[in-house]
């Protein structure tokens, strides 16, 4: 990137304006960023010089349809595509999980046998769920910034820039229909842009397959290479006749788009260009060694042994009945998804010296920074992240103990509830929770955790309330007994005949206390501090984040993700995790079939599948490998840089094909969140052939494929 021109001074040193050179030529691996489609016309040329056939237009236009237009947020924290022209949506299979589990019971087991809509009629609508298309990205820095002096101090400018978000919000969301307007600050503060969804809610269920396929491997092949997971399932949007958004209603139509995907059947092999568009949810690219040592040397290993514990006790009582492994298969998933990822992440960011790297860095910026107007910048944020450091350790701690029994969560907000009189509310929380509650794993988790709490975290840090509960009773173990034993809301039948007369017994409980003293602990004790020394941290990256840009004018520097669009380039490529070994960049129905085990849960596959494999039955989905064997193609690996959040991101091809679905890292990359490391970092995906595979040979709804178009 040339940084010239980068930041021009319009009303002096806090007020800035950023220019179109951030997207210029980049010294960097072409493969790291996630850039704004907005802008992607300054990186087009790389991009087609690695062989995309498309234009910028072609991805990001607000004047015509693009890709951009095929391409949801789905839910708050996923990523979807638009397949056909009546809103048939994929997303990954993790991703839809909590609306597949939600929809199954013991007699309709749709986690372990699949579900598949055979007409419009039976797909399963989705309470809660949305998806939001971008209608337009907008930079609008100068706009939120209006009114920024130097002058001002911190807390007047944080005023203003509110007062004029709120506005440009409104005024924004004012232009039609089922808008959704977020102003999101870039280079932390140093940008802003102002993102303008529509938003759909009537999203029905369509299709998923069975745990075997979509969760294949398990945990244990989570975030490891070589994978043959199956990560996807179907939706579809609806709308009401004009198609606008509508709340659900029998008479809404499937929703139009503006683009849909159209379907490679031609595959992928090491070497083609990929094109990951998609929702990254949080990278920290720029942090300071200070901000990597915590992160690698004291919270992943923290919170890696804190979730140990509760993964350990859920899959104990998930073993032993079918009905606990439905409750809790959603509750497991969310808890092992990050688990697994800070093992890699910590692992990466110490095998690549990540922290002496940057302190290096630092040292060299600081030689440059003397006498200048960014000199101080690193000391003082070494300080306050040193000073954080106690604060950061007690909240992670609270969030992953105390935050996390479930009953006490509960007890607190049903009686919130009915004391305001709400019974339907309460009655519907009530319902949804004992549906998947197991009170057995939620006591034990609770002793597990909570005594670390007590053993880790300083005993400052302890909330009055917990040392005379400890006093009263002895131990964590005798606390357990009684706040489960006497809760009224353990039991559905006490709680049902619960009313706001009853407050005074609501707040005495000790599920509610146990809730509602930690919270008041945390909100008094904690976060006001933690909270005070992250904006002081975050103002200081405002003008560290320039002064890096100053220093090192030819690189490129990408804004870390947000949940905002990105795009994302790179190609297919394997890797060499160690020293002798080589993993090729695709996986194929062969490596499935070698891994399948009935005596093992996460490798048991359907008997559907073996015949077919027996059998050879792959129709139109085979391909021929190297060595002349038929089979089907799975998953791919490729160089996009990617995050959270781009589950179920469209993995497209030179000429904007959909060729796959992203659903993870290799394990050795995920700290690509902090940093990239072009030799290691890889994002996973499903081969959108396996998909096809899948519901024709295995679900047999084929009617569903009648609505894609296919390209060769």
């Amino acid at each position: 990137m040339t940084h010239k021109g980068f930041f021009r001074n319009a009303l002096g040193a806090l007020t800035v304006t950023l220019t179109l050179g951030i997207f210029a030529e980049t010294t960097a691996s072409a493969d790291e960023g996630m850039w704004l489609p907005s802008l992607i016309f300054e990186r087009i040329g790389d991009m087609q010089s690695k062989g995309f056939r498309l234009s910028a237009e072609d991805i990001y236009s607000v004047n015509q349809a693009s890709l951009k237009d095929a391409v949801v947020l789905f839910g708050r924290g996923c990523t979807g595509e638009v397949v056909s022209a009546e809103g048939l949506l994929l997303t990954n299979h993790h991703c839809g999980y909590s609306q597949i589990q939600k929809h199954s019971s013991v007699e309709h087991d749709y986690l372990r046998d699949g579900f598949w809509a055979l007409t419009r009629n039976e797909e399963l609508p989705n309470k809660g769920l949305t998806v939001s298309f971008l209608e337009r990205m907008e930079d609008v820095t100068s706009r939120v910034l209006e009114g920024v002096t130097p002058a001002l101090t911190e807390t007047k400018r944080d005023s203003i820039v509110k007062a004029n978000t709120v506005r440009l919000v409104k005024e924004a969301t004012s232009e039609g229909r089922g808008l959704r307007a977020t102003v999101e600050s870039l280079y932390y503060g140093n940008q802003y842009f102002l993102f303008l969804y529509r938003e759909y809610s009537d999203v029905r269920l369509v299709g998923a397959p069975p745990s075997s396929i979509g969760k294949f491997g398990g945990d244990t092949d989570n975030w490891m290479w070589p994978r043959h997971t199956g990560d996807f399932s179907m939706f579809r949007i609806y709308a009401d006749k004009d198609n606008n958004p509508a709340e659900y209603s029998e008479d809404n139509v499937p929703y139009t788009p503006k683009k849909f995907f159209k379907i490679s059947l031609g595959g992928v092999q090491e070497g083609d260009f990929t094109f990951v568009y998609g929702f990254p949810g949080r990278t920290q690219e720029y942090i300071m060694s200070e901000g990597v040592r915590y992160v690698s040397e004291v919270s992943d290993p923290a919170k890696i042994a804190l979730r140990t514990m509760r993964l350990d006790i859920q899959r104990k009582y998930m073993s032993q009945s079918q009905k606990v492994r439905i409750q809790y298969s959603s509750k497991n998933a969310g808890v092992a998804n990050a688990w697994k990822k800070w093992q890699g992440e910590m692992k990466g960011i110490n095998r690549l010296g990540t922290v002496e790297a940057k302190r290096e860095y630092e040292k060299r910026f600081a030689e440059w920074a003397a006498g200048t107007e960014y000199s101080t910048i690193l000391q003082r944020l070494d300080s306050l992240y040193r000073t954080l450091e106690p604060y950061t350790f007690a909240k992670e701690y609270y969030s992953e103990t105390a935050a996390t029994v479930e009953l006490c969560r509960f007890a607190a907000s049903v009686a919130q509830e009915i004391a305001r009189g709400d019974n339907e509310s309460a009655a519907s929380m009530s319902e949804a929770f004992f549906k998947d509650y197991c009170l057995s794993i939620d006591k034990e988790s609770f002793v597990a955790t909570m005594s670390a709490f007590v053993k880790d975290v300083p005993a400052e840090f302890h909330p009055e309330y917990l040392e005379g509960e400890l006093a009263r009773y002895g131990s964590v173990v005798k606390l357990a007994d009684a706040l489960f034993g006497e809760s009224v809301f353990a039991d559905a039948e006490k709680v049902a005949k619960l009313e706001a007369a009853d407050s005074l017994v609501m707040r005495s409980d000790p599920a509610v206390r146990f809730a509602n003293e930690f919270r008041k602990w945390y909100g008094s004790d904690v976060y006001p501090y933690e909270r005070r020394l992250n904006q002081e941290i975050t103002l200081l990256y405002r003008d560290y984040m320039r002064g890096q840009m100053a220093f090192e004018p030819e690189k490129s520097f990408f804004p870390d993700a947000n949940l905002t669009l990105r795009v994302a380039y790179g190609s297919v490529c394997g890797y060499s995790p160690a020293d002798g070994v080589y993993y090729e960049p695709v996986s194929t129905l062969e490596g499935i079939m070698q891994k399948d085990n009935p005596e093992i849960f996460d490798y048991n596959i359907p008997q559907r599948l073996r015949d077919i494999y027996a059998a050879k039955d792959y129709g139109q989905w085979a391909i021929t490998t190297a060595n002349g064997k038929k089979t089907v193609p799975v998953c791919f690996i490729a160089t996009n840089h990617t995050s959270g959040g781009n589950s179920g991101s469209p993995v497209i091809n030179k000429d904007g094909n959909l060729i796959g679905l992203n659903f993870d890292r290799v394990w050795e990359g995920t700290m690509s969140d902090i940093v990239f490391d072009p030799g290691y970092c890889r994002n996973i995906s499903l081969d959108i052939r396996y998909v096809l595979f899948t519901i024709d040979k295995l679900a047999g709804a084929s009617h569903l494929l009648n609505e894609m178009v296919f390209v060769k």
